[in-house]
């Protein structure tokens, strides 16, 4: 949101929602489409996401657990 208020919003006056609207949607495009990012390696998201080989945070389960016969758990990481 940073970068979309910084280099668009505060920039340019919108006259209308629809021209808003229609801006935004342009802005995202570059953003996603065409513009490299650093963080991602100087890909672009939308290269990143097609690759599947996304820079996003991992998420780990800790709380799954297996049910032994003996009624304890164990947790599986």
């Amino acid at each position: 949101m940073r970068s979309v208020k910084h280099e668009d919003l505060y920039l340019k006056g919108y006259a209308t929602p629809v021209e808003l609207k229609q801006r935004l949607a342009k802005y995202f495009r570059l953003y996603n489409s065409e513009r490299p990012h650093q963080s991602l390696g100087y890909k672009t998201p939308d290269e990143v996401c097609q690759s599947g080989m996304g820079g996003g945070a991992g998420i780990v389960d800790k709380f799954s657990q297996k049910n032994s016969s003996d009624g304890s758990s164990e947790v599986i990481a």
